[in-house]
């Protein structure tokens, strides 16, 4: 695949797939090839095994790598997947190059958690990782609102294999401003905060958003991208409407339980187990009754 072609696809939904647990805590191999043909089957061209929704920062190395080559292994060439890596430099870049080397279409790095990071350091930080898999797209993840349309360029000016960004500050006048900044036409911008963001930010440039919905039901995220891209807001809203429950209570009280809620939901229609690792928390009987209501609404129960 073409870095054209990647980035050609990343103008779609981006479902960022769980990471599930056996009831010893162990990476479920099983379960994972289940949710990832369960989305795939539904219509998603694009998959991102080891992001956030996958637990990312609670996975080790090994785990991030038997999730990749499950994923890669389900996936068949149905969709593309692009690997979520990250961490210290060197971790990220062996990542970079396992999933380089293991059929990986593609990496989305994860935002520095560094504590001192530079506007310098951020571009030197992608440019590594972007320059030890020539030939393998990169997607940086963009979380902080510092990182702006002069660096995102230098960037892409210094790594042709930059081909996306998936931006996740939640302020569509900042996203208008960077992705006209950095090159409009010169990336495709994947609004990274899911459904409750897409609108907004397909107005001003998105042309793909990622989503966690999409491991309980990739057709509602679908149905989505098809009334944004035909720029249908009154049906694109009436979809943003029905999935609001759902996604508000993935963002309550800080995000904290975003994982939690969507693995309590595939829990209950049977897919996978809903245990998630520390520091996230499985959902308290209320937030348990809270999803299943969603669900039914959603006649999925």
């Amino acid at each position: 695949m073409s870095f054209d072609d990647l980035s050609e696809q990343l103008a779609s939904v981006v479902a960022v797939t769980v990471t599930p647990f056996d009831a010893e805590g162990a990476v479920d191999e099983k379960a994972c090839a289940t949710v990832v043909d369960r989305v795939v089957d539904g219509g998603i061209t694009v998959v991102t095994p080891n992001g956030n929704t996958g637990e990312f920062y609670a996975l080790s190395p090994a785990e991030t790598e038997r999730v990749l080559r499950v994923t890669v292994d389900t996936a068949a060439g149905r969709a593309s997947v692009l690997a979520g890596v990250g961490h210290d430099l060197d971790t990220a870049v062996r990542a970079a190059r396992f999933a380089d080397a293991h059929g990986s279409n593609g990496v989305m790095v994860h935002q520095p958690v560094h504590p001192y990071l530079s506007l310098e350091g951020w571009v030197g930080y992608h440019r590594v990782i972007a320059d030890a898999v020539p030939e393998l797209s990169v997607v940086p993840y963009v979380r902080d609102p510092r990182i702006g349309g002069e660096q995102i360029a230098a960037l892409a000016d210094a790594c042709p294999n930059v081909v996306g960004v998936k931006y996740a500050v939640p302020d569509p006048v900042r996203f208008a401003a960077v992705a006209r900044d950095a090159g409009l036409d010169r990336l495709t911008w994947v609004a990274g905060l899911a459904e409750l963001s897409a609108p907004g930010c397909f107005a001003v440039g998105a042309t793909g958003f990622t989503s966690g919905l999409a491991n309980v039901s990739p057709q509602l995220a679908v149905q989505l991208l098809r009334c944004l891209q035909a720029r249908e807001a009154g049906a694109a809203m009436q979809l943003w409407e029905f999935v609001r429950g759902f996604e508000e209570l993935r963002a309550a009280d800080g995000s904290a339980n975003n994982v939690s809620v969507v693995k309590e939901a595939l829990a209950q229609l049977g897919v996978c187990r809903r245990d998630v690792r520390l520091p996230a928390s499985v959902l308290d009987e209320a937030g348990r009754s809270a999803v299943g209501v969603v669900l039914s609404s959603w006649s999925l129960l």
